[in-house]
C-alpha cells in the first residue's frame, strides 16, 4: 500500500538504553519458569549474545522483547516504551522499530525474495518507489539482489536466512533481535 504521509519512527530517547528489563519472570505452567527474575540493560550499539542450553529461555526472552509474550512479573522497557502499558496500535508501532530474525525465518513461500523483504515496508506504509530502492539495496548488502525475483524455497537454507536478515534490516530498526542466528 502506498502512503505519501510516511514518517520514520522517532529516535530512541537520548541517553537511555534501548533495551531494559527489571526483575522479569515468565512462566507457562505453575512453578515452571522459562525466565525468573531477569534484569538486564543493553546500550545503544551493543552487540549481545545469549547462550544457554535448549529450553533455557532464550527464545522466550526474545518474544518478551518484541511483545509477542507478556511477562508474569517485572518490567520491560524497549526504546523508552514500557511493554506492559502498550495497547492497540502501539504494539505494531514499536515492532516497526525492532527488527527480528526468527529461528524458522517465517518466509512467505508464495512471494518472491523481493516481496518477502518488502513486506515490512508495505505494512509500514512506506512509499512504493522508495521501498523498492531500499529493498534492492538491502538485498545487495546480503548478496541476494540477483535472486530478488525467485521464490525463497528455491534457495538454500543459508540464502533463506539472509532473506530473513534482509527483512529485519530493511526498515532500519533501532533494535535487531535474532533467534539462533548462527544456526
Amino acid at each position: 500500500a502506498q502512503n505519501s504521509t510516511f514518517a520514520p519512527p522517532p529516535p530512541a530517547p537520548a541517553g537511555e538504553a534501548p533495551v531494559r528489563m527489571f526483575g522479569v519472570s515468565k512462566s507457562y505452567l505453575p512453578d515452571r519458569w522459562a525466565l525468573r527474575d531477569v534484569s538486564l540493560e543493553i546500550g545503544r550499539g551493543e552487540f549481545v549474545f545469549l547462550t544457554g542450553a535448549s529450553g533455557a529461555g532464550k527464545t522466550t526472552l526474545l518474544k518478551l522483547l518484541f511483545a509477542e509474550e507478556r511477562p508474569n512479573a517485572g518490567q520491560i522497557v524497549i526504546l523508552g516504551r514500557n511493554i506492559a502499558r502498550l495497547r492497540g496500535a502501539a504494539v505494531p508501532a514499536l515492532r516497526r522499530r525492532v527488527g527480528v530474525v526468527f529461528q524458522d525465518f517465517k518466509l512467505l513461500s508464495r512471494r518472491s525474495v523481493e516481496e518477502n523483504v518488502g513486506v515490512t515496508l508495505d505494512v509500514a506504509g512506506f512509499p512504493r518507489r522508495a521501498a523498492r530502492s531500499r529493498v534492492f539495496n538491502t538485498l545487495r548488502q546480503v548478496g541476494l539482489h540477483e535472486h530478488r525475483h525467485r521464490q525463497p524455497l528455491s534457495l538454500s537454507g543459508g540464502e533463506q536466512q539472509r532473506i530473513a536478515i534482509a527483512r529485519a534490516l530493511v526498515g532500519d530498526p533501532d533494535v535487531l533481535l535474532a533467534d539462533e542466528p548462527t544456526g
